[in-house]
């Protein structure tokens, strides 16, 4: 008998064949521990893991039928959520986990009572508005309503699982949560809220909360400036002069401030102010917009969600659900126990912003018109009425917190300025904040996700892929290709049907 074949049978350096199946199965297996595998990545790993060698298309279509077992499976293990909801409300009463619209729509709200009774009974009627980039799933948004406690840190209040952030989802999702804030006796009339004003936010922020406040991002809208700005002629130095006046209008507290900074940029560009004026300012600068938003100027802080939903677990939604409610049930107790040992009147980081505005007050004049009424004398003429809680610098009213002249006449009469700060910046509000309770699921673990997908559904292959950096839709488009050959835009050199010369 001989070891050499001359049939053909033999596969090239001993190539082992890889059956559509065999393939699917492995792809599956890897991409349950890893959803975001690359078809490149998974040549690779099946290489060097069985020592065979497949092509890219190969595995690309492999990968596709594994999704769509997955996410086959997935869809039949969609009947988890209805459960979940009845145990979340059965542990948790006073959650809210909302399906009746979810099997038409595929959407639905949840909200856990400890954070809907920690909002109301200790955050400021501050929301912020926004969705969280998922990074391993295009199928649905998560969008996610914050506030933020008395230390100024991040409190998650509702969440909304939807297939697109447009008018329609976002109405729904704020009808609903009004019902929910209603509940706990909010008072709605007093309530702002902050966002980017884009996907139709403004509208559905109208509808939903008539009567309330919306402030648009800065950020946002600074962006969109500097966008504009370099259109323009101007060297960087002037360009960092105009978004510096952009700013001092946004933070003016008198319309002579706000006037005089855009003033200073119409010297400069009558285009550039007439746009600043077309933004709405009256959404963002502090001398025109009517509600109060405590000195926060960006809807951005919900980034700090980015890295509460581990990657493999946002292909289930009963997973990623249950992830942000052990997350946020570890943030309660995490700083329920770091403000045990608080002993001031203020939270740490509103003590310390204080600390900034009693060494300037140091330096002022206070002349006294009556037990209420005073003039407080420094850079200029100020007036303060304590017992309006008013200074004519627009700080006190705007921040919440005692300017530097209201710690003046403070110090002048003997009193202390802590009793004239928001009872929003107390240790007190910190507390009830984080007085309530999560409760576990303890059954959870009946539930069977082996066999669940970790990943999305199966697309069309597009450039559609999960974004990270916030995308600006009023940006125009300015980049232009045009064919190698011809020079002419609409096709490329493949298709191009110029005669060669």
């Amino acid at each position: 008998m001989t070891d050499e074949h001359t049939c053909g049978g033999e596969g090239g350096e001993g190539q082992r064949r890889a059956t559509r199946q065999w393939l699917t199965t492995i792809i599956k297996q890897k991409l349950r521990e890893n959803s975001l595998l690359k078809p490149k990545d998974l040549v690779k790993e099946i290489h060097e893991e069985y020592g065979v060698m497949l092509t890219y298309s190969q595995v690309w279509r492999g990968r596709e039928v594994a999704q769509k077992e997955m996410f086959h499976v997935q869809r039949e293990a969609s009947g988890h959520l209805p459960w979940y909801g009845e145990r979340l409300m059965q542990t948790n009463p006073g959650s809210i986990l909302d399906l009746s619209e979810f099997s038409e729509n595929r959407r639905f709200i949840f909200a856990f009572h400890a954070s809907l009774e920690g909002f109301a009974s200790g955050c400021r009627p501050l929301l912020f508005l926004d969705k969280v980039p998922l990074k391993a799933t295009n199928e649905y948004k998560l969008l996610v309503a914050a506030a933020v406690d008395a230390d100024d840190g991040v409190f998650p209040v509702a969440f909304n699982v939807v297939e697109d952030d447009n008018y329609e989802n976002w109405v729904w999702f704020l009808m609903k949560l009004r019902i929910a804030l209603q509940y706990h006796n909010y008072p709605l009339n007093a309530m702002t809220f902050l966002s980017n004003g884009q996907k139709g936010l403004d509208a559905a922020v109208a509808h939903a909360f008539e009567g309330s406040h919306h402030a648009f991002c800065l950020h946002h809208i600074m962006e969109e400036f500097k966008g504009e700005l370099k259109k323009g002629p101007w060297s960087q130095q002037i360009r960092d002069a105009m978004v510096e006046d952009f700013t001092r209008a946004a933070q003016a507290c008198s319309i002579d401030d706000f006037n005089a900074s855009i003033e200073s940029i119409r010297n400069i560009s009558t285009e550039a102010a007439d746009w600043i004026i077309a933004s709405k300012p009256e959404h963002w600068s502090d001398a025109i917009f009517r509600g109060c938003r405590y000195d926060h100027f960006s809807s951005n802080i919900v980034d700090a969600f980015n890295n509460w939903i581990p990657t493999k677990k946002e292909g289930s939604m009963v997973l990623m659900v249950d992830s942000l409610r052990t997350k946020i049930m570890e943030t309660i107790e995490a700083r329920r126990e770091a403000c045990k040992s608080w002993e001031g009147p203020l939270t740490p980081s509103i003590d310390y912003k204080a600390k900034d505005e009693i060494t300037k007050a140091g330096k002022l004049t206070v002349l006294c018109s009556s037990e209420t009424v005073f003039e407080v004398r420094g850079s200029g003429i100020f007036v303060v009425n304590l017992a309006n809680w008013e200074c004519t610098c627009r700080r006190w009213q705007l921040s919440g917190l005692p300017c530097m002249h209201v710690i003046a006449v403070c110090n002048r009469i003997g009193r202390s300025f802590y009793d004239y700060c928001s009872k929003f910046f107390t240790t007190d509000s910190y507390r009830q904040t984080y007085s309530g309770t999560i409760y576990p699921i303890p059954d959870m673990d009946t539930l069977d996700f082996s066999a669940a997908a970790m990943v999305p559904p199966p697309r069309p292959r597009t450039s559609d892929k999960p974004r990270r950096k916030r995308l600006n839709p009023n940006k125009p488009t300015t980049l232009i290709r045009l064919c190698s050959r011809c020079k002419q835009v609409g096709h490329n050199k493949a298709t191009c049907e110029a005669a060669f010369l």
